[in-house]
């Protein structure tokens, strides 16, 4: 897997639509060469497959697969399957294992050596240990709810070799109030999970109790993106500015915002896609 397959923009497409493959073809055509499936729908793996099989050339991955849900076995075995069919276009996505030392993670990933190989590997990655094994034992790393500097800082501490995928949550709503409280949902839940490290590396981004207990207006503008087609297009490239290789748009909507479909249609343009 090479970051030039990857392309520099995907989209995070919703696994239990049942429109989802034909959704797939369409954002293909629109020029978004990666599609990613996001952790939190991804019950089975067959989506991946499915995915794969509704495009031409586009990259799929999942965004993440949780190593403690889905065993080494599930894993592999969809993978030879799609890797069959279509050499070179499944790329799998790593969360670490969960109240487990970092070391874990790499002696897990470690272990799909000669079944996945490293270069088709990227692992979840926000704090230093977690980013050191991403570029030790796969072939980088994803972040979400991080800023541009973050996103330099991890280049950085990466290397220039290493693949950087940013996750960038999307309210599109040209009201920007409106837009940072649908983006507090997400973040709400996330900071709230214990063990997470969202928390901390909200701390580690500069931000102060207060403003992560208050879901703060800085914070929300800093690690997410909300507003109209031009600002959100403006925050996806400052995170390529500072040093991703590929953005992920992942719609978050509470009913009044686009959804995955129409945000990648009204996106397509103003990234010059």
């Amino acid at each position: 897997m090479t970051t030039a397959a990857l392309g520099r923009i995907g989209l995070g497409i919703e696994a239990d639509d049942t429109r989802a493959a034909q959704h797939a073809a369409e954002v293909f055509g629109l020029g978004y060469t990666g599609l990613w499936v996001m952790s939190g729908q991804l019950r089975t793996l067959r989506i991946l497959a499915d995915l794969v099989r509704a495009t031409r050339a586009a990259v799929v991955a999942p965004a993440i697969i949780q190593l403690d849900r889905f065993s080494p076995e599930q894993i592999t075995a969809l993978f030879d399957e799609v890797e069959a069919e279509a050499p070179g276009r499944l790329l799998a996505g790593f969360g670490g294992l969960q109240a487990q030392p970092v070391a874990a993670t790499r002696e897990r990933l470690e272990g799909f050596d000669g079944r996945i190989p490293a270069s088709r590997r990227l692992l979840a990655a926000l704090g230093p240990r977690k980013l050191d094994a991403a570029r030790e034992v796969s072939a980088g790393a994803i972040t979400m709810f991080t800023s541009p500097e973050f996103t330099a800082a991890a280049r950085r501490r990466l290397g220039a070799d290493a693949t950087l995928v940013v996750c960038q949550r999307i309210a599109l709503d040209d009201d920007r109030s409106r837009a940072r409280e649908t983006l507090r949902g997400p973040l709400r839940n996330l900071l709230g999970m214990p063990g997470s490290g969202y928390a901390a590396n909200m701390r580690r981004m500069g931000f102060g109790d207060a403003d992560i207990s208050g879901l703060s207006d800085r914070l929300v503008d800093a690690v997410a993106s909300g507003g109209d087609p031009g600002t959100v297009a403006a925050d996806v490239r400052a995170h390529l500015e500072a040093g991703a290789d590929h953005v992920v748009l992942a719609a978050q909507t509470d009913g009044r915002q686009p959804g995955t479909i129409e945000l990648a249609r009204a996106l397509a343009a103003p990234l010059g896609l």
